[in-house]
């Protein structure tokens, strides 16, 4: 890997994501110094202008083409970096020919994607491919799944040190959090939804707490979902279903799978979003769980779909202004217990809209903590997890640079 010409290429810089991304490598990198690195995508037109955009200094920052859908193009473009970073989505629709290039010719590889079904594809499809040249697949460096995988890993490294075993139960409850909806993502769950009225199958797998451990066929607990409103004795508030679980949880239990099951073969793990004590709190749960579920049956219906992908969600390319995102943050709680009792509470924080500010900085931080802090030898080649793949290291790069703070509270 040390011949390529660069350590980082962003595809899909002109995402919107994948601006804000360049913007954050240019910002803490510069062009031409210790990181090598270039953006990548189909229009040169649109590189230009972003290019532009960000000023002199990138006057030199260098440009890749390649299309999405051209497997040529595709090899051409990996085959000159350590680490490809992609912001291309759809993942499913769009996202499955750079994976397999990446598994081909041995590149690294890193997205935010928190598409269930896709990522299990993408596994069995080239897994042993990925095994056999070298590459780290990393999916999920962003708001998705990094605040929870890290965010257990934190707890369970802090459980062993102070009680010499791990937490064989932990819960997730989001404190507060503010952040915006981009057309990406938007156009992500309507894809899901469509692949499901497609194929029904996919309800099970999607259902599947353990659908992206792989290969394990062990018996697996039973797993907590909160669905409606549900009173949390723990954290003394009512709790609401939150709508990223359904990919945390799956990549959380993943991380416990590849690590060889440190949390234990009976570890039970959930996400909820806390409302509030009293009949406030208990209505916003409510609230929050009729309207995910009128959101999605309403999606599956084309009529009401026109109307929301016309009038209520944004479109691709859309996003939270640069001053909303500044406005953004999250606070995530933690309480992790042993199996004899024994329990730690501790918490995951960040700056920036969670989804797009701070999900650059992560995603940022991941691609090159892949591209400089990871030797081969250390971590070979397959399907990771944030947590699998980074652990620490992660940790102590995003505290130093983008706006995360994990800490114990008791």
């Amino acid at each position: 890997m040390s011949d390529r010409q660069y350590h980082i290429v962003v595809f899909g810089a002109t995402s919107f994501v994948g601006e804000i991304l360049t913007r954050y490598l240019l910002q803490r990198h510069g062009v031409g110094g210790d990181l090598q690195w270039a953006i990548a995508g189909r229009s040169a037109t649109k590189l230009g202008a972003l290019k532009a955009g960000l000023g002199a200094e990138a006057e030199t920052l260098p440009v890749l083409l390649a299309d999405a859908a051209d497997d040529a193009q595709l090899r051409q473009m990996c085959a000159q970096a350590r680490v490809v970073v992609s912001t291309v989505g759809p993942y499913a629709l769009y996202g499955s020919p750079l994976v397999a290039a990446c598994a081909q010719t041995g590149t690294d590889y890193c997205d935010l994607t928190g598409e269930v079904q896709w990522i299990r594809r993408m596994i069995l499809a080239h897994e042993d491919e990925a095994k056999a040249s070298g590459a780290r697949i990393v999916h999920c460096c962003g708001f998705d799944s990094i605040p929870s995988d890290l965010g257990v890993y934190f707890l369970q490294q802090q459980a062993r040190e102070r009680f010499g075993a791990p937490c064989t139960r932990v819960k997730l409850r989001i404190k507060a959090m503010r952040g915006g909806f981009s057309g990406g993502t938007a156009a992500s769950l309507m894809n899901v939804l469509t692949e499901v009225k497609r194929d029904p199958s996919l309800r099970k797998v999607l259902g599947n707490p353990f659908a992206l451990c792989v290969g394990d066929d062990s018996g697996r607990p039973r797993q907590p979902e909160v669905r409606l409103a549900a009173y949390d004795e723990e954290f003394g508030s009512w709790a609401g279903p939150f709508v990223m679980s359904a990919i945390n949880t799956r990549v959380v239990h993943r991380s416990n799978h590849l690590a060889g099951h440190p949390y234990g073969r009976d570890f039970v793990y959930d996400e909820a979003m806390m409302t509030g004590r009293g009949i406030r709190g208990r209505l916003t749960a409510a609230g929050i769980g009729a309207g995910l579920g009128g959101f999605v049956a309403a999606a599956v219906v084309p009529p009401t779909r026109w109307l929301l992908e016309r009038y209520v969600v944004p479109k691709p390319g859309e996003g939270p202004s640069p001053a909303a995102q500044e406005r953004g943050f999250y606070d995530f709680r933690f309480i992790g217990t042993t199996a004899d009792g024994r329990s730690l509470r501790t918490k995951v924080t960040g700056d920036r809209d969670p989804g797009y500010g701070s999900t650059a900085k992560m995603l940022g931080e991941a691609a090159v903590c892949l591209a400089q802090d990871l030797p081969r030898e250390r971590k070979v080649g397959g399907f990771w997890t944030p947590a699998t793949a980074f652990g620490g290291q992660l940790i102590d790069r995003l505290q130093a640079h983008a706006g995360l703070r994990f800490e114990v509270l008791d």
